[in-house]
């Protein structure tokens, strides 16, 4: 799981990082909500997890943007804010869990396994519409132009990234890591290939180059 913490506290932002990393996750960090938020729109993340009180941004303001942006990364808010108003100011921001400071990193782990649960859950059942392409995972179908077209699993996964982050450049490696897993002994040039394979087999020009960076995905 790659995971964004945005947290302006040096040490708490250093000692959460460290740990999160001796149990699996893929961790970057920033120190203030303009990073922040550069980083959660123009990166892929498995869950973002953000502090409230941010220098040069809010935390609650990266939310609202973040969703009016259609992306639907899962969110954890981390504040020293505790009062009822203050939770449901957050959610309804648009923010998926809400933890008051001081935690205890067991919490801390059990809810980021609960917001992993969700996008997993969410990865596996939903039928994605964008850039005029309907696309079913489980089956590795996608729909173009009404016309029923059969895609390879790896095909099917790719293409489901690039929709879920639709709008949003991905970076040749985080795909390699999404579709192939940091164990396969495959190169990042496959992702090319299969650039190439989808576009061929969709007849499309919706899926764009960053040259020297990845790809995103767009209306034709």
């Amino acid at each position: 799981m790659r995971l964004l913490l945005v947290e302006d506290s040096c040490r708490l932002s250093e000692a959460l990082a460290h740990m999160l990393k001796k149990h699996g996750y893929i961790v970057e960090t920033a120190l203030d909500g303009e990073t922040g938020f550069t980083l959660a729109t123009t990166e892929a993340y498995d869950i973002l997890v953000l502090d409230r009180m941010l220098p040069q941004r809010d935390g609650l303001d990266i939310v609202k943007a973040v969703r009016k942006l259609k992306i639907d990364t899962p969110i954890l808010l981390l504040t020293a804010k505790d009062s009822t108003q203050d939770r449901i100011d957050g959610l309804d921001a648009g923010a998926d869990d809400y933890l008051v400071k001081p935690f205890s990193t067991d919490e801390l782990l059990a809810r980021l396994r609960a917001l992993a649960r969700r996008q997993t859950k969410t990865w596996e059942e939903d039928t994605l519409e964008a850039a005029n392409l309907l696309l079913d995972p489980l089956k590795c179908e996608v729909i173009k132009d009404n016309e029923l077209i059969k895609l390879t699993p790896k095909e099917s996964l790719l293409l489901e990234l690039l929709m879920r982050n639709y709008g949003i450049v991905i970076s040749k490696e985080r795909i390699w890591e999404k579709v192939w897993g940091l164990q396969t002994t495959s190169e990042v040039a496959n992702v090319d290939l299969y650039i190439h394979y989808l576009r061929k087999k969709l007849e499309t020009t919706c899926i764009k180059t960053v040259r020297g960076v990845g790809y995103y995905l767009i209306n034709e």
